[in-house]
């Protein structure tokens, strides 16, 4: 059976080669046609720390490394545009 492939955002990035991505999905409601957002959580090993909050990235299924992660980084797709006030804010006082 070949191995799963799929791209997510990355919600968290605090621990150490690990990361935790949601992956998006539409669902249809069986009564009332309506589609709703459901998500799958994945714990992702990222060996190089490449990737941070925010990030797209594609992981690939593998067998599982710990209790959570059963997944791998191949690659960050694309960069957060997200901004850190508190960054700027130190950086532009000194």
């Amino acid at each position: 059976m070949p191995k799963k492939q799929v791209v997510g955002v990355v919600t968290s990035a605090k621990s150490d080669k690990s990361r935790r991505v949601e992956i998006e999905r539409l669902v249809r409601h069986s009564k009332y046609g309506k589609y709703l957002r459901r998500r799958t959580v994945c714990h992702v090993h990222d060996e190089t720390n490449q990737s941070n909050h925010g990030d797209v990235v594609e992981i690939l299924e593998v067998p599982p490394r710990s209790k959570m992660k059963r997944w791998d980084l191949i690659r960050v797709v694309a960069k957060s545009q997200q901004v850190d006030l508190a960054a700027m804010r130190t950086s532009a006082s000194e």
